[in-house]
């Protein structure tokens, strides 16, 4: 799959600008650079998913994106696994709901551990070329 971010230089831990043709895709492709960014798979026969809805709601769409990565983050911690696809079911009116489908954290070495997604030169912005954040 073509990667739609790129790092960018940052005065913390790592920074990242994600692109997409529209929003859902602008929250896919920026939940999956998590997991990219942090973990790369091991050669593994176990092939369970794991399927987690998720539901976040934010008082406008800067909100919402640094709700939905920090949830991400949250589960993918307190559930062991590391997301391999992310299912926009619903986004509208400041809110996402999704279905998060990932494998066991044993099936991964951890390179990075991304702890927080935060507001800091944070823009979420639509023109003609699609989103950007």
């Amino acid at each position: 799959m073509a990667k739609h971010y790129e790092v960018i230089e940052h005065t913390a831990d790592i920074g990242i600008r994600v692109k997409a043709k529209d929003l859902s895709g602008l929250f896919k492709a920026a939940g999956l650079a998590l997991f990219e960014l942090s973990a790369q798979k091991l050669p593994t026969k176990d092939k369970q998913q794991h399927k987690i809805s998720i539901g976040q709601k934010g008082a406008d769409i800067e909100e919402l994106f640094v709700n939905w990565l920090n949830e991400l983050l949250s589960l993918s911690a307190a559930e062991g696994v590391i997301f391999e696809d992310l299912r926009i079911e619903k986004m509208e009116n400041n809110e996402v709901d999704a279905v998060a489908i990932g494998s066991d954290i044993k099936n991964y070495k951890v390179n990075t551990e991304i702890k927080a997604a935060t507001y800091h030169e944070l823009k979420v912005q639509n023109d003609k070329s699609g989103w950007t954040a």
